[in-house]
């Protein structure tokens, strides 16, 4: 009998969700940035192992709204531990023991769906340090240490069914959706201090049957100062932005891609509802 299941990737932020969730696909799905929050919408990434199919969701960060964009991101995580049928707890080895998931979230109660607690990062901790204990498993996401007794606890959990996808598929979201993901991950490393948070992206054009693929993005910023930043003197900022992004694209499309970027002014969009629905966020 096959199993599959429904794996929330759940924590504080930067507690190392999107790399873990890249290292159990063998795949760059989701972005990941030194910076914390970087993770807007949650990524469904899929690993199917002998009898076991894993669909895990790389949910945004449980923090503390701020804002609308913030509240948005919150709901997002919300949801995905609402809908798990095991959630997978992150929390950083060299702050053992982790909190209850309830307390972090603030849930009124406990979670319906069981909980692995997974202490990630630990290939940072000294080996003198005190370390989880069974039930509870620690990884490394960039050594792969721990990943098969994760994958065994999470697969003794995930109910028994049939596989819901095909097998050697790696991801449930169009590629247009990981063509703006990459676009701003190229914005969080490109740019400096606080401007990549002030960055979204929409896709207006994919010609997947062209070759190269053509894709036309809209890199949208809050403010005027913004924009000129972006685009830098002649244009230098965007053009090493837009290869950088068009480097990540090609390696998930296994494709040459054209990337045509443009950059305009979305007045406070992180805080402007009907903004942040146009750009694919929910905040209820």
């Amino acid at each position: 009998m096959t199993r599959c299941g429904t794996v929330a990737l759940a924590g504080r932020p930067n507690v190392g969700k999107s790399t873990l969730l890249n290292a159990l696909v063998g795949e760059h799905l989701a972005i990941v940035a030194p910076k914390p929050q970087s993770t807007r919408m949650p990524v469904i990434g899929l690993l199917t192992r002998d009898d076991a199919q894993f669909i895990f969701t790389d949910s945004p960060g449980l923090l503390e709204p701020e804002y609308k964009l913030h509240e948005a991101m919150r709901a997002a995580a919300l949801r995905a531990i609402a809908d798990a049928e095991v959630i997978a707890y992150l929390h950083p080895l060299s702050e053992y023991p982790a909190p209850p998931l309830a307390q972090v979230a603030h849930l009124t109660q406990p979670p319906r769906a069981p909980i692995v607690t997974v202490y990630t990062k630990s290939d940072l901790c000294p080996p003198n340090r005190p370390t989880a204990q069974p039930p509870d498993v620690a990884v490394s996401a960039l050594t792969g240490a721990g990943l098969d007794t994760l994958l065994a606890a999470l697969r003794a959990q995930i109910p028994e069914g049939p596989f819901h996808y095909d097998p050697d598929e790696l991801a449930t979201q169009p590629m247009r959706f990981f063509a703006a993901e990459f676009i701003r991950e190229a914005a969080f490393e490109q740019l400096h201090e606080e401007l990549p948070y002030s960055v979204a992206c929409e896709i207006d054009e994919f010609r997947e049957g062209a070759e190269p693929v053509y894709i036309r993005a809209v890199v949208y910023v809050e403010r005027d100062s913004q924009k000129g930043i972006v685009i830098g003197e002649g244009g230098r900022a965007i053009k090493a932005l837009g290869a950088a992004a068009r480097a990540k694209i090609e390696t998930l499309l296994g494709q040459r891609v054209f990337l045509d970027l443009h950059v305009k002014v979305l007045p406070k969009w992180r805080r402007h509802e009907p903004s942040l629905k146009r750009l694919g966020y929910v905040t209820s």
